[in-house]
């Protein structure tokens, strides 16, 4: 034990961190509150590492300030969780109260110390979002079981305590693990399982301190005897008991068994009288009972109250939404106690972290002997990011998306590219000494097409920290650099710029701000060199847009092809399918481009001098190419046959279905294959709205109407007669994309079921408000949770038919802002929304859906699987403990490698919104492309880039040619404006997006581009409400 005399009190440094005051119990941004005046007193506090700190306070001080003292000191940002508890003069173990005077409750600070513990253990481990935290409580399992409180078998314990020598020591040795047994004590009978301790140890090779953490709280959260603190008691029999509190509510034990458990919801009443404990239910309505009140003695009346505080704190940190106000004092007579909660609520500790700029901190794991990279969380290191894997940024739950130098190391990248040439107008910016050059070796493996050495530079004036479930850019669109798929798996290491500020969870290739300052007027006057006429902006798009199409059909007829033809267990059927419906298509849209390019080249004037004639027109090559593609109608209507004969492929045959799966991981497949599969039918209505846009543009006199005129008539025929097809294969690849996201669920793609809308609703149970995903359909309600699988899938949790079904709001019955009710046949679900419009949304869908499921003469197909209808999933249920093989195997099967998990499901988890087909629907004809400058709020300069608009979400390249995007964007939930005076943008045609903290500015080279950019990119941030149309055919 350090002498606390010769230990540091400054914030920060014991762990050799800078000073930093954000703590969860404080303001954001706000400083250690100001003590009041007085004498100061020293109060000594025991950590979770053992280390004793001296803190200074003025004795008049509340307990609040030492606990914002202890967390500031330790830069922990997620304090709430934690508490300081003391052995008072009657010899019991009480936790300081935050809002009473410390030396009021302390009578002897000299010769009491305060032991800094966890005071609420949450449910879920994966809650927690600092990594800091999470080593915390692996610090309280750890001395849980040492002391003999937590009660488990041998194999949890000896699996357990594996995990814990991992982190200390390292990767298995059989004489040094023997030793450091020997000579420290994890359980109170450790000799007797020391060989099975042994075994479970030497199969954690190259597991990260940080991933072991993970593993040990994931043991330990499902055991009985997790989080638990007993209080003796005794029935009205005189029946030895114990009274325990916990997140679901008041727990009856007998020894060490659960004998009994009083949901929070069935509780009416907690109250104490003397010596007896009082916890009094709500009557059951299917009974004719009265109120049930149980009756409880305890030893004294300070053991009945001590466990009344912190049964009303346990109910208020888990149940409410934020912290209660103080109740008023009454002028006369008070009756009953004061007491309440004080701190922060679950719920506000989780959106706090998700909206706050936290910096993350290195700090030091005591008691381990080996390096760890502390910036890493178990989700961002090895533990779902195999050491060969290659790096990307995942858009998922991490909390800081800037996390470089571990996986550098994996890559072996060691020397940082030469500079290229600066053709885009971009140019290189060397890293400066101390910053991380990770980013300038990112594609070192890379083939094909690299990116320029200054987009990977990590000094960005325009960063910012990251808050948890903050917008993360995709790196390749699919989690890939360096050539490798990886799925949902990797993860940007910790970089730090040179004023020692992390990188933004955005920055990527293509989203900091190491690119070039391009020359303003330079700029100006290259643009007043080309047409201004409105019709050449509109040919112009038609020209961007045909590109990407291109570069999508491309997917297909060469990159998926390719695959396909060198695995022999790939259908041939198929193959040939495939092959024969898109090959004449990209032939024919290779001589369209061709065309498109040589008139817009004219009509700028960069042709050849000598040609003669009027070329700033379009509608003739448009008329010309309609009337060609219709003869390839034959081919189009065969897309759909491509689309159900793959799938049906992909079930008959697992090879064919992992070919497909790894073909997904690719950089150049950027959206889920089957969205390529439906590219040309969806062109036909981009040809239909431009060409509408044209004829809306012309005076009927002018030359380009009448061509234009004519192939809008031709075109609108084709988009009437595959019209039907369109929208039957958008329904049959949504049900197919939504089954890659779903776990535990069969038969989704069921003939007649429609998608109607995804998304994140909060699910009242016993456990209190849940964060659920809900799927609609024409038939069912599907709601889910976010399970960790290494896909990052969804675990389904029930299914609500629509037949019968009835709906009601009720904000006042259960007092919950934004709720409804729904009542089924065989259950009711109360739920709700995050805000009053998404409330209203779901509630008109789920009412059109309900009709819809009572005028279908079809019964409900049940969709979850046979393993989860036999175990009846129960989400207030606690799951029985895993075999020691299931345990240990939990590690490799997160490696695994899974599907992105930055789809449109997992965008709306992390954002709290909800996305309609309506909205797909009009997201299909929203797809734009184009060359934009981009600026962060705190740069000069602006960067040219090649920008994508598709799938709700901003894909970002180099130049139109890249064959692969280098980042992505997902803009639901984000805002577009137009920048305000104080901004200081003195630009025109600039529009700005932001969400929380993150601010980009975007620049287009016209009035029409600024206003089409701003119109689509509306479509994706803002939700379709029930005013647009509610069928494709109003669409049209």
């Amino acid at each position: 034990m350090v002498e606390p005399a010769d230990r540091p009190s400054a914030a920060g440094q014991r762990l050799g961190a800078p000073e930093s005051f954000g703590v969860s119990t404080l303001e954001p941004g706000l400083r250690a509150p100001a003590q009041p005046p007085g004498r100061q007193v020293s109060i000594r506090v025991q950590m979770l590492d053992d280390t004793q700190e001296v803190f200074q306070i003025s004795q008049r001080s509340p307990g609040k300030v030492l606990f914002d003292l202890v967390c500031v000191h330790l830069n922990l940002a997620e304090g709430d969780y934690f508490g300081l508890e003391y052995q008072d003069q009657r010899k019991m173990m009480v936790w300081l109260d935050l809002l009473k005077p410390t030396l009021k409750q302390i009578r002897r600070p000299k010769n009491t110390i305060l032991r800094f513990v966890v005071k609420f253990f949450p449910p879920d481990h994966t809650q927690l979002s600092e990594e800091l935290t999470r080593y915390l409580f692996a610090l309280q399992i750890k001395h849980d079981l040492a002391c003999g409180r937590l009660i488990c078998n041998d194999t949890s314990a000896a699996l357990m305590v594996s995990h814990i020598i991992q982190s200390e020591i390292g990767d298995f040795d059989e004489t040094q693990s023997w030793q450091h047994l020997l000579h420290n004590k994890y359980l109170p009978d450790q000799d007797a399982i020391r060989d099975k301790i042994t075994e479970c140890h030497r199969k954690h090779v190259g597991q990260t301190p940080a991933v072991s953490d993970y593993q040990l709280l994931e043991i330990a959260r499902r055991l009985e005897m997790y989080g638990v603190r007993l209080h003796p008691a005794k029935d009205r029999e005189g029946t030895k008991l114990s009274l325990a509190v916990a997140h679901t509510g008041v727990l009856v034990f007998q020894g060490y068994t659960k004998i009994n458990a009083f949901n929070w919801s069935k509780v009416r009443k907690l109250s104490f009288k003397r010596k007896r404990f009082l916890i009094k239910l709500r009557a059951d309505p299917t009974q004719n009972a009265h109120h049930d009140t149980l009756e409880f003695a305890m030893a004294s009346r300070d053991c009945c109250k001590i466990f009344w505080k912190i049964c009303v704190e346990y109910h208020a940190f888990f149940r409410l939404f934020e912290e209660p106000k103080p109740k008023p004092k009454p002028i006369l007579f008070t009756r009953g106690s004061s007491f309440r909660f004080s701190g922060r609520t679950q719920k506000q500790i989780i959106d706090y972290v998700k909206d706050s700029e936290l910096k993350k901190v290195p700090f030091e794991r005591k008691h381990s002997k080996i390096l760890s990279n502390s910036g890493m969380s178990p989700q961002s290191s090895s533990f779902r990011v195999p050491k060969e894997s290659a790096m990307s940024v995942q858009l998922a739950d991490q909390p800081d998306a800037a996390r470089l130098a571990h996986q550098a190391e994996s890559n072996g990248s060691e020397e940082p590219q030469a500079a290229a040439s600066s053709t885009n107008g971009f140019r290189d910016v060397p890293a400066a000494p101390g910053s991380d050059p990770i980013q300038s070796r990112q594609n070192h493996h890379s083939t094909g097409s690299a990116p320029d050495p200054q987009f990977l530079n990590p000094e960005s004036p325009g960063s910012e920290d990251s808050p948890l479930g903050s917008p993360h850019v995709v790196v390749n669109g699919n989690g890939s650099v360096n050539g490798q798929g990886m799925g949902s798996t990797g993860i940007l290491g910790t970089g730090h710029s040179p004023e020692g500020r992390h990188l933004s969870p955005l920055t990527s290739p293509l989203l900091t701000d190491a690119g070039c300052v391009r020359n303003d007027d330079e700029e100006e006057a290259r643009r007043k060199k080309f047409p201004t006429d409105k019709a050449y902006f509109i040919a112009k798009e038609l020209l961007t847009t045909e590109r990407t199409y291109l570069k999508d059909l491309q997917v297909i007829t060469e990159s998926f092809q390719g695959v396909a033809g060198k695995d022999e267990a790939f259908p041939d059927f198929v193959k040939n399918l495939i092959s024969a419906s898109y090959d004449p298509v990209y032939k024919f849209h290779q001589g369209f481009l061709r065309e498109v390019e040589q008139r817009l080249a004219q009509w700028e004037g960069r042709s050849n001098a000598h040609i003669k004639g009027d070329y700033q027109r379009i509608g003739d090559i448009l008329l010309k190419n309609i009337q060609g593609l219709r003869q390839l109608t034959i081919h189009l209507q065969k897309h759909s046959e491509c689309l159900v004969e793959l799938e049906r492929a992909c079930r008959s045959s697992r090879k064919a279905e992992a070919l497909c799966r790894d073909f997904e991981q690719q950089r150049v497949c950027y959206l889920p294959f089957n969205i390529f599969l439906l590219r040309p039918l969806h062109r036909l209505l981009h040809y239909k709205l431009i060409l509408e846009r044209l004829c809306k543009h012309y005076p009927p006199t002018h030359d380009d109407f009448r061509d234009c005129r004519a192939a809008l008539a031709d075109i609108s025929e084709m988009v009437l007669q595959l019209q039907g097809t369109m929208m039957k294969m958008e329904n049959f690849q949504k049900l197919l994309e939504l089954k890659k996201d779903l776990t535990g669920i069969d038969n989704l793609a069921f003939p007649g079921r429609e998608f109607i809308r995804l998304g994140c609703l909060s699910k009242l149970s016993g456990k209190g408000l849940q964060q659920r995903m809900f799927f609609l359909f024409s038939d069912c309600l599907v709601y889910t949770s976010r399970g960790m699988t290494p896909s990052n899938q969804f675990k389904v949790h029930g299914q609500l038919p629509l037949y019968g079904m009835t709906i009601r709001e009720s904000e006042e019955e259960w007092g919950v802002p934004h709720s409804f009710t729904l009542f089924g046949q065989r259950q009711s679900v109360v739920v709700a929304a995050s805000c009053a419009s998404e409330m209203e949304r779901w509630v008109e869908d789920i009412r059109m859906a309900i009709d819809l499921a009572e005028q279908s003469s079809s019964p409900s197909t049940d969709l979850l699987s046979t393993s989860l209808s036999d175990n009846k999933l129960s989400e207030d249920g606690g799951a029985e403990l895993e075999s020691e093989e299931e345990l240990c195997g939990s590690r490799s099967s997160l490696e695994r490698q899974g599907h992105r998990g930055n789809t449109t499901v997992h965008v709306c988890w992390h954002r709290n919104t909800s996305v309609s087909m309506v909205d797909f629907s009009v997201a299909v004809e929203n797809q734009l492309s184009g060359n934009l400058l981009r600026k962060f709020k705190n740069s000069n300069g602006w960067q040219k880039l090649w920008v994508v608009f598709t799938n709700f979400s901003l894909f970002f390249y180099k130049s139109h040619q890249d064959d692969y995007p280098l980042a992505s964007l997902p803009l639901l939930g984000y805002s577009v404006t137009v920048p305000s005076e104080s901004e200081n943008i003195h630009k025109d045609y600039v529009f700005k997006l932001h969400f929380k903290s993150h601010v980009y500015y975007f620049r287009s080279e016209s009035e029409y581009t600024f206003e089409r950019w701003m119109e689509v990119i509306r479509s994706a941030t803002c939700s379709a409400s029930r005013s647009l149309p509610s069928t494709r055919k109003d669409l049209y």
